[in-house]
């Protein structure tokens, strides 16, 4: 990631208010995939006056300036990541909710050579991996 959210808001042309940017701190500084109940709690916790309404509308502009990427784990929930990170895909454990991201080689190869056997260039995919945890023994 070259640039912060707010550099990348601010070069396409998006007006960017300090609730905004509140908005964009943490979701820049988000180790997890938060959804917009848990983004409002954090940024209330930097700036008490900014409300969920405001942080709905924010992640809503953000995703449709592709700054950020909206994710379904099938929980019901959409949670949101930086769309300028690093490729990775997701493990989601469907015990407790905790999503993991990994990156595997063998994985990414894979799907090269699917798409090349069926006529395609690959040009982007996303992979989500649904299980629980094995029992020890």
């Amino acid at each position: 990631m070259t640039d912060t959210i707010e550099t990348r808001c601010e070069a396409r042309g998006l007006r960017m208010t300090e609730q905004r940017r509140v908005v964009a701190v943490v979701l820049e500084s988000a180790t997890d995939h938060p959804d917009v109940e848990e983004l409002h709690a954090r940024a209330t916790a930097l700036d008490p006056r900014i409300s969920i309404a405001t942080v709905y509308r924010t992640v809503k502009l953000f995703e449709e300036a592709g700054i950020i990427e909206r994710l379904e784990f099938g929980d019901g929930r959409a949670r949101y990541e930086d769309a300028d990170r690093d490729h990775h895909d997701h493990l989601i454990d469907m015990t407790t909710g905790e999503v993991i991201e990994f990156v595997d080689p063998e994985i990414e190869e894979l799907q090269e050579r699917i798409a090349e056997k069926l006529g395609y260039s690959l040009k982007g995919h996303r992979l989500e991996l649904y299980g629980v945890k094995r029992r020890k023994g």
